[in-house]
Protein backbone atom coordinates (compact mmCIF):
# COMPACT_ATOMS: atom_id res chain seq x y z
CA UNK A 1 0.00 0.00 0.00
CA UNK A 2 2.98 2.12 0.61
CA UNK A 3 4.01 1.91 -2.79
CA UNK A 4 0.12 3.59 -3.87
CA UNK A 5 0.91 6.16 -1.35
CA UNK A 6 4.15 7.01 -2.75
CA UNK A 7 2.86 7.58 -6.58
CA UNK A 8 0.01 9.46 -5.20
CA UNK A 9 2.86 11.18 -3.65
CA UNK A 10 4.68 11.87 -6.56
CA UNK A 11 1.84 12.57 -8.60
CA UNK A 12 0.69 15.66 -6.47
CA UNK A 13 4.25 16.62 -6.13
CA UNK A 14 4.31 17.23 -10.15
CA UNK A 15 0.93 18.81 -9.38
CA UNK A 16 2.23 21.15 -7.06
CA UNK A 17 5.23 22.83 -9.10
CA UNK A 18 3.14 23.37 -12.54
CA UNK A 19 0.37 24.91 -10.65
CA UNK A 20 3.09 26.87 -7.93
CA UNK A 21 4.33 28.32 -11.42
CA UNK A 22 1.08 29.73 -12.80
CA UNK A 23 -0.08 30.82 -9.70
CA UNK A 24 2.79 32.64 -8.56
CA UNK A 25 2.80 34.84 -11.62
CA UNK A 26 2.69 38.75 -9.86
CA UNK A 27 2.46 37.40 -6.21
CA UNK A 28 5.13 37.76 -3.75
CA UNK A 29 6.55 34.49 -3.30
CA UNK A 30 6.76 34.53 0.58
CA UNK A 31 2.87 35.62 0.11
CA UNK A 32 2.52 32.59 -2.31
CA UNK A 33 4.04 30.14 0.31
CA UNK A 34 1.99 31.42 3.12
CA UNK A 35 -1.45 30.92 1.24
CA UNK A 36 0.07 27.37 0.54
CA UNK A 37 1.01 26.76 4.00
CA UNK A 38 -2.60 27.66 4.79
CA UNK A 39 -4.32 25.18 2.54
CA UNK A 40 -2.37 22.06 3.46
CA UNK A 41 -3.15 23.33 7.14
CA UNK A 42 -6.26 23.53 6.65
CA UNK A 43 -6.38 20.44 5.17
CA UNK A 44 -4.23 18.37 7.62
CA UNK A 45 -6.59 19.42 10.21
CA UNK A 46 -9.14 18.05 8.39
CA UNK A 47 -8.10 14.79 7.95
CA UNK A 48 -7.39 14.67 11.89
CA UNK A 49 -10.96 15.67 12.67
CA UNK A 50 -12.31 13.72 9.33
CA UNK A 51 -10.60 10.62 11.19
CA UNK A 52 -11.20 11.23 14.21
CA UNK A 53 -7.49 11.15 15.42
CA UNK A 54 -7.13 14.33 17.41
CA UNK A 55 -7.24 12.81 20.67
CA UNK A 56 -3.66 11.50 20.38
CA UNK A 57 -2.15 14.94 20.37
CA UNK A 58 -1.93 14.40 23.84
CA UNK A 59 -0.19 10.99 23.50
CA UNK A 60 3.04 12.85 21.84
CA UNK A 61 6.22 12.79 23.53
CA UNK A 62 8.67 15.55 23.86
CA UNK A 63 11.06 14.21 21.49
CA UNK A 64 8.55 13.55 19.03
CA UNK A 65 7.45 17.53 19.26
CA UNK A 66 10.78 18.40 19.17
CA UNK A 67 11.18 16.28 16.04
CA UNK A 68 8.09 17.15 14.29
CA UNK A 69 8.41 20.81 14.99
CA UNK A 70 12.14 20.83 13.63
CA UNK A 71 10.53 19.51 10.60
CA UNK A 72 7.79 21.50 10.37
CA UNK A 73 10.82 24.30 10.43
CA UNK A 74 12.42 22.43 7.59
CA UNK A 75 9.45 22.09 5.63
CA UNK A 76 8.95 25.55 5.92
CA UNK A 77 12.55 26.80 4.47
CA UNK A 78 11.86 24.28 1.73
CA UNK A 79 8.68 25.98 0.80
CA UNK A 80 9.94 29.40 1.08
CA UNK A 81 13.49 28.77 -1.31
CA UNK A 82 11.39 26.27 -3.67
CA UNK A 83 9.13 29.22 -4.59
CA UNK A 84 11.45 31.83 -4.72
CA UNK A 85 13.36 29.59 -7.00
CA UNK A 86 10.62 28.89 -8.71
CA UNK A 87 8.98 32.42 -9.15
CA UNK A 88 12.98 33.50 -10.48
CA UNK A 89 13.25 30.36 -12.92
CA UNK A 90 11.99 27.53 -15.16
CA UNK A 91 9.61 25.20 -13.41
CA UNK A 92 11.92 22.46 -15.57
CA UNK A 93 15.27 23.34 -13.94
CA UNK A 94 13.96 24.13 -10.78
CA UNK A 95 11.59 20.94 -9.90
CA UNK A 96 14.64 18.58 -10.90
CA UNK A 97 16.94 20.44 -8.57
CA UNK A 98 14.52 20.44 -5.64
CA UNK A 99 14.24 16.36 -6.18
CA UNK A 100 18.28 16.24 -5.24
CA UNK A 101 16.16 15.81 -1.78
CA UNK A 102 16.09 12.26 -2.65
CA UNK A 103 20.19 12.04 -2.87
CA UNK A 104 20.77 14.04 0.37
CA UNK A 105 17.86 12.09 1.87
CA UNK A 106 19.54 8.57 0.96
CA UNK A 107 23.03 10.32 2.64
CA UNK A 108 21.71 12.06 5.45
CA UNK A 109 19.52 8.24 6.48
CA UNK A 110 23.20 6.87 5.96
CA UNK A 111 24.64 9.46 8.17
CA UNK A 112 22.10 9.94 10.94
CA UNK A 113 19.43 7.16 10.86
CA UNK A 114 22.37 4.27 10.45
CA UNK A 115 20.33 3.09 7.08
CA UNK A 116 21.62 0.80 4.98
CA UNK A 117 23.17 2.39 1.38
CA UNK A 118 23.07 -0.63 -0.51
CA UNK A 119 25.20 -0.72 -3.83
CA UNK A 120 21.42 -0.45 -5.90
CA UNK A 121 20.70 2.44 -4.02
CA UNK A 122 24.02 4.43 -4.32
CA UNK A 123 24.34 4.31 -8.34
CA UNK A 124 20.22 5.04 -8.33
CA UNK A 125 21.44 8.41 -6.63
CA UNK A 126 24.16 8.72 -8.91
CA UNK A 127 22.22 8.28 -12.37
CA UNK A 128 19.43 10.93 -10.37
CA UNK A 129 22.30 13.48 -9.39
CA UNK A 130 24.05 12.63 -13.16
CA UNK A 131 20.37 13.16 -14.63
CA UNK A 132 19.50 16.43 -12.60
CA UNK A 133 22.88 17.97 -14.01
CA UNK A 134 21.90 16.90 -17.99
CA UNK A 135 18.57 18.20 -17.46
CA UNK A 136 19.87 21.96 -15.90
CA UNK A 137 22.69 22.21 -18.17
Amino acid sequence: MWFVFAVGSSVFAALTSILAKIGIDGVNSNLATAVRTTVVLAMAWGMVFLTGTQGGITQIGRRSWLFLILSGLATGASWLCYYKALQLGPASKVVPIDKLSVVITLVLAALLLHEQVTPRSALGCGLIAAGTLLMVM
